[in-house]
Order: C-alpha cells, then sequence, then structure tokens
C-alpha cells in the first residue's frame, strides 16, 4: 500500500502550512479522488507522495518502506502542463526512454505517431505533448499514478480517450490511480465509491462518498 501519515509541509519557514496533518492510503487498483478548489495543496501534495517533495513533518511509505531516492520511483505524477515535465532540449524518443519504455500498445491507443519520435518538445501541441507525458509512465515499473488535473487542458472527447487507456492500464497492471481534480463530474466518472476525498477550508483530508449520478 502507499500511505501518508500525518504530513505537515510548507514552502519556506515563515510561510503558511501548505500540508497540515494530512493522512490516507491506497491500494494497488484503487482510483482514488482528490477533490479541492485552486490553492488548496493538491499538487503540493501529490508532489509529496511522488517523493518530488519531502515532508517537514509525517512520512510517506510504499510497502512499508520509504520510496527510493534513486532510480526511476514506483510512485509516478503526471501534470497539468507537460511543458514543465519534459527537457526541452530532449527528442521525443529520447524522453520516452528516460525511466522505462512504454508499453507499444498504450502508445498506440493514445494516438501517439512515430512521425513524433525525432521531434522537440516544442514541435509539438500541448495535447500532443501530454500524450507523451502519460505515455512514459504507462510501465512495468509504475505501481502508482497520481493525475494531477492531468487532462484538464484537453477537449472532452481527447479527456475521455485518455482515460479510457490509463484506465485499462492500470486494470490491466494493477496500478493505483491518485486523481487530483476540482471537475466533480470527472472524478465521479472515474473514482470508485465510497473513494472521494475533499480538502476542506482547515486543508484537512475529508472523505465523502461519491454521489450517486
Amino acid at each position: 500500500m502507499l500511505k501518508a501519515e500525518g504530513l505537515w509541509f510548507r514552502y519556506g519557514t515563515h510561510l503558511p502550512w501548505v500540508v497540515r496533518e494530512q493522512t490516507l492510503a491506497t491500494a494497488p487498483g484503487d482510483v482514488l479522488g482528490l477533490m479541492a478548489p485552486s490553492g488548496y495543496g493538491k499538487t503540493t501534495l501529490g508532489k509529496l507522495l511522488a517523493g518530488y517533495l519531502i515532508p517537514s513533518q509525517g512520512r510517506i511509505t510504499l510497502d512499508a518502506q520509504p520510496l527510493p531516492s534513486r532510480g526511476y520511483c514506483p510512485v509516478q505524477i503526471v501534470f497539468q502542463n507537460p511543458e514543465l515535465a519534459v527537457n526541452p532540449r530532449w527528442r521525443i524518443d529520447r524522453i520516452l526512454r528516460e525511466g522505462h519504455p512504454p508499453q507499444l500498445q498504450y502508445l498506440d491507443a493514445l494516438g501517439i505517431h512515430s512521425s513524433w519520435m525525432s521531434r522537440y518538445p516544442h514541435e509539438l501541441s500541448g495535447g500532443e505533448l501530454q500524450r507523451i507525458a502519460i505515455a512514459r509512465v504507462l510501465n512495468r515499473h509504475t505501481r502508482y499514478l497520481i493525475a494531477d488535473e492531468m487532462t484538464a487542458m484537453l477537449d472532452a472527447n481527447t479527456q475521455a480517450l485518455i482515460w479510457q487507456v490509463v484506465s485499462a492500464f492500470a486494470q490491466q497492471s494493477g496500478v493505483g490511480i491518485i486523481a487530483i481534480s476540482h471537475d466533480q463530474p470527472l472524478l465521479n466518472r472515474i473514482c470508485q465509491p465510497q473513494a472521494m476525498i475533499r480538502l476542506n477550508r482547515d486543508q484537512s483530508l475529508k472523505y465523502a462518498p461519491k454521489p450517486t449520478v
């Protein structure tokens, strides 16, 4: 299981706490939704869970062990803006090989063309580059995927396609998903019953049942 226990985090000694005493746990195959308005610490919590940030207090464990500090992290995060997550000086084929090569079936399913492989990130559209950012985490070494507003920038049809592909990957591989969003209808569609978390105004985590739709 992926567990976060008593997490506290702030970006500077004299700044307010962004994450305060937050605890959650999720198991392989779970699809967990985390919903809150902008500015409530969703992305910061995602970065903590994926090892991008170190909590000021508390701990994060995977199968009761700390996250690895070197090599490929089994907890991967896909951000809303793919331009911030790739090296602009690398060609697309190198970006895909950075961690572990994705499975070819998912490249095809995401509509990624072989002609993109020799291009640089700035030569792709934002939607095309986001498909690359998603594809590179769809490999057998990923055990948890944090989708931080992963499809917010995409149109409805593309959004639906990507979630179909990611959900199929998760089901086939037993990967757990934490979907971070302020889009209630999206989380209603993809999350399991009783697996919605809301950040309230004091930034503590509150579990809420999935509404009937």
